[in-house]
């Protein structure tokens, strides 16, 4: 198994996600910590002295609190994916459950996103999971021990954000405790760099910095929950959906040469799943023929390897490399849409 694109999943978006929902917690707590271990100004040298740091403890400062913070994250996260992946060996996320599931997540992070902005009807809005979960976490940011940050990542993971939701499916769809943790925990290692900043940031920002920083992450933030949501319209096999409407707005590509063969009243129709994309992304077939779909895996990877048509409720996990046939039928006139199992990747079939 691939991790790369689990990895790139939290580098690209996890992170602003999963800072959205946590990372006023962590900034809070760092805040709060940084200002009552500031020094105070008893007009005494010696004292003034003592309590002055090289700029490499200072930084070392700086850091610790947020490095603390991800090492929990880490280890919970993989924990929870080894759980998963055990769980993932009797029961699987059916479709229906993914699609709900990222909708929800979707439109949970796009309030996330106005409510930081400040838009009017929504800036009082506060989301929180159950109270006995925020407790926990409270409790934790409160706490001001040196361990606090680690403790609060450990908590992090009854906080999940929606594209965190995601990945707990592919962690579940993997049925192994050691691959289910690889995937939770590269997907934590993706997300750090944007904890970093925020951590440091935390530290840091000045006053007149930290409403513009405000501004910019609810804009990522919204940016974010319109993807994940848009991913949710892709698995339900939405009309509302960006490759639907892209595909009502713009012109029918030919098929590529080979794609489609026809041999004695029935059609065979190629697409090649490889590590980023699903090709050719639309093909034009003939209506009310037997077709047989053929997914050619060319180093197929990451959520491209769970392929699924809505409509149908077909539900495959393709191989790296090789061949799945998929008997559709004869296919009616009009689109036939199909993605992969997070709607990041998709791909029509227009019969005609």
């Amino acid at each position: 198994m691939d991790l790369i694109a689990v990895l790139l999943t939290g580098l690209l978006a996890g992170g602003v996600s999963c800072a959205a929902v946590q990372g006023g917690l962590l900034a809070g707590l760092i805040t709060r910590q940084h200002r009552n271990a500031a020094p105070v100004d008893t007009g005494n040298t010696a004292v003034r002295t003592k309590t002055t740091q090289s700029p490499l403890n200072r930084l070392a400062d700086d850091v610790a609190p947020v490095g603390g913070f991800l090492i929990g994250k880490l280890v919970s996260h993989s924990v929870l994916g080894a759980l998963l992946g055990t769980l993932g060996t009797v029961v699987q996320m059916s479709v229906g459950t993914r699609t709900t599931l990222q909708l929800i997540a979707g439109v949970v992070i796009c309030v996330l996103g106005l409510s930081q902005l400040g838009v009017p009807g929504f800036r009082n809005i506060v989301i929180e999971p159950p109270l006995s979960w925020m407790r926990i976490v409270r409790d934790s940011s409160r706490s001001q021990s040196a361990l606090a940050p680690t403790l609060l990542g450990v908590v992090s993971v009854l906080i999940p954000c929606g594209v965190t939701l995601s990945v707990e499916a592919l962690a579940l769809a993997s049925g192994s405790p050691l691959a289910g943790a690889a995937i939770m925990a590269t997907f934590v290692v993706g997300t750090s760099p944007l904890f970093a900043i925020l951590g440091y940031a935390a530290r840091k920002a000045a006053t007149a910095w930290r409403s513009r920083l405000a501004v910019l992450t609810g804009i990522a933030v919204l940016i974010t929950g319109l993807y994940t949501l848009n991913g949710g319209l892709e698995l339900a096999g939405s009309p509302l959906a960006a490759s639907r409407l892209t595909h009502a707005a713009t012109a029918e590509a030919p098929p590529a040469p080979g794609t489609v063969t026809v041999q004695n009243g029935h059609q065979t129709v190629v697409v090649t799943a490889s590590s980023s994309a699903y090709s050719p992304a639309n093909v034009q077939v003939r209506a009310d023929l037997p077709t047989t779909l053929i997914i050619q895996s060319d180093n197929a990877q990451g959520c491209i390897r769970s392929f699924i048509i809505p409509s149908l409720g077909i539900d495959k996990i393709l191989p790296t490399r090789g061949q799945t046939p998929i008997e559709l039928g004869p296919l009616p006139r009009g689109p036939l849409a199909y993605s992969c199992g997070m709607g990041m990747y998709t791909g029509t079939i227009t019969a005609a």
